[in-house]
Order: structure tokens, then C-alpha cells, then sequence
């Protein structure tokens, strides 16, 4: 099981066209909790421009969330204007092939972006596809999230001092 991811990011708005376009990423998965909005579930007027400009670029954008709560995923595709998913049950495949299927892509076209390891990255992985991680919105965090954060602490800090990934 790979659980490294290929890029990390400090956050969401880093990702940019042209490394996008240097690894031929056509669209872009994205995580809503802690990666697009914080524990209050508060979106930034920086993250609705940098995904407006990606849309205008040409970068197709996808939501792919764990999260149960509907309500709270229409509100950010309402800021956004894209497809989602909620329920998605990540790391299992289903909901990463369901939103290939959807955006018209190949695998390798597509990134996931997330701020979970064990949910986003894997899963990203075990469909073939580009992942990016990026660090949590909030220290603050659900109690199911919390247990997994020290591991993915030392995971980053590697990353870190092998310099392999873009930073």
C-alpha cells in the first residue's frame, strides 16, 4: 500500500495551472473538510478565486467527500459551481471510479486532493490516480480525524527532509 503521496502542498490555492499542466492533470478531485473548508465549515474568498481560475483554465473541478452532511457540500457547490459527491466512503474505490466516470477522464489525468493520507491519498493510489497532499485548514479537527494526525506528522516530515516532493 502506498502511502506517500506525489506532491504536497502547504495548502489548496499552491496548486497551480502550470503543475497542472507539467503532469498532465486534467481535473482535480477535491476534499471539502479541513482541504476547502475549516471545522466551522468556512470557505476563504482565496480558495473560491483559485478554483474559479483553475474552472477558467480548464481544469474540470469534482467534489469528493467522506462527509454526510449534504447540506453543507451544496453550500460550497453553490460558491463554486461543480460536481460532487458526498458519502463517498474514501479510502474504498467506488466513489473515486464514479467521479472519473463522471468528469470523462483517464486515471492518470486526474488528482486527488486532500489532507488525509489514510482516506485521500490512498484511495487516490489504489485508483491510479495523481495525489496531492496538503495540510489541514485547522489544528481543530473531528475526533475521527484526530488519532490518525502524529502519523501523518512524521509522513510529511520525511517528505520534507528527502525533499522528493514539491513543497
Amino acid at each position: 500500500m502506498k502511502i506517500y503521496p506525489d506532491a504536497y502542498f502547504k495548502k489548496v490555492e499552491d496548486i497551480n495551472i502550470e503543475f497542472l499542466n507539467k503532469n498532465k492533470i486534467k481535473a482535480l478531485l477535491l476534499d471539502v473538510d479541513n482541504t476547502l473548508v475549516d471545522y466551522s465549515k468556512k470557505m476563504t474568498e482565496s480558495v473560491i478565486k483559485w478554483a474559479k481560475d483553475l474552472k477558467g483554465q480548464g481544469v474540470k473541478l469534482y467534489i469528493l467527500s467522506n462527509t454526510n452532511d449534504k447540506e453543507k457540500i451544496k453550500k460550497i457547490v453553490e460558491k463554486i459551481d461543480i460536481k460532487y459527491q458526498y458519502f463517498a466512503m474514501k479510502p474504498l474505490k467506488k466513489g473515486f471510479k464514479k467521479a472519473q466516470k463522471e468528469l470523462g477522464e483517464k486515471s492518470e489525468n486526474i488528482a486527488i486532493v486532500g489532507d488525509q493520507i489514510f482516506t485521500d491519498i490512498i484511495g487516490g493510489h489504489r485508483c491510479n490516480m495523481y495525489t496531492i497532499l496538503v495540510d489541514p485548514i485547522n489544528e481543530k479537527d473531528f475526533w475521527y480525524t484526530m488519532w490518525k494526525r502524529p502519523i501523518e506528522k512524521k509522513i510529511k516530515n520525511k517528505i520534507n527532509q528527502n525533499n522528493k516532493m514539491k513543497i
